[in-house]
């Protein structure tokens, strides 16, 4: 979704999904951030929805260039990810600093330099994830058994949203999840961070989630009483919370 030309002066707000997932995560979302005349651009990562590079080809880099060529020579760029987003926006705003005005963890993974996504995720003892979570290495990828969809990802969502999630999902890239970010205080660390914590998340623990922000010096949170999708089961929530931001 590219800016529209009427709203040159409005801010510009980047969603990125996260894993298991794709760029339909935000659709009942971007209305509500439209209709608030915002720019709004909603990035589709390698490998994810019906883009079929191959598992093996795609790295924490494929993810950080989809998103830097979706922003552009944009600039006053609100970017927000969701759960394995928090890894990709975190590196995106390293590379690009003086692009990024805010940087949005909607019950993400908060990275601290040198850290992978797995590297965080191993040592979360309240996740559901693991006990669900099944690795193929020659494929290079990381799927989810069907069994824990529902309980995982949409456990407080409608009974619509459950009936899909208990097909099953996607399995997701395994490469990305387990290279460290590289982080430094100068740029990534210089941009005002805003964590939107999900007290009921089934795949990030609540109590993962706030040792990643009690990392992170002058952060602010937002608190949502959902499990990890809460732009299926309050979505006018969490646009609230975006507009709030974005401003």
């Amino acid at each position: 979704m590219g800016v529209s030309a009427q709203n040159l002066n409005k801010p510009t707000i980047v969603l990125v999904h996260g894993a298991w997932s794709d760029a339909s995560a935000w659709n009942q979302v971007t209305p509500n951030l439209n209709a608030k005349g915002y720019n709004v651009v909603t990035v589709n990562l390698p490998g994810h929805g019906s883009d079929n590079t191959l598992f093996t080809s795609i790295t924490l880099n494929s993810y950080v260039d989809a998103v830097k060529k979706a922003i552009g020579d944009q600039k006053n760029i609100t970017l927000v990810g969701h759960s394995m987003a928090g890894v990709v926006i975190s590196q995106v705003a390293e590379d690009m600093p003086g692009s990024i005005k805010k940087l949005i963890y909607l019950t993400a993974y908060l990275p601290t330099n040198g850290q992978s996504l797995l590297d965080i995720a191993k040592k979360d003892e309240g996740s559901h994830v693991g006990k669900h979570l099944h690795i193929d290495q020659e494929k290079a990828s990381a799927g989810i058994a069907t069994a824990g969809a529902v309980d995982i990802f949409a456990a407080d969502a409608s009974k619509d949203v459950q009936d899909k999630f208990s097909a099953g999902v996607k399995a997701d890239p395994l490469i990305p999840f387990v290279t460290p970010v590289k982080l430094s205080e100068a740029n990534f660390g210089a941009i005002a961070k805003v964590y939107i914590y999900a007290t009921n998340d089934h795949a990030i623990s609540y109590a993962t989630q706030q040792y990643m922000v009690g990392k992170v010096h002058g952060i602010k949170t937002h608190q949502l009483k959902s499990g990890h999708t809460p732009f299926l089961s309050m979505p006018k929530e969490v646009a609230a919370i975006l507009i709030r931001e974005a401003k």
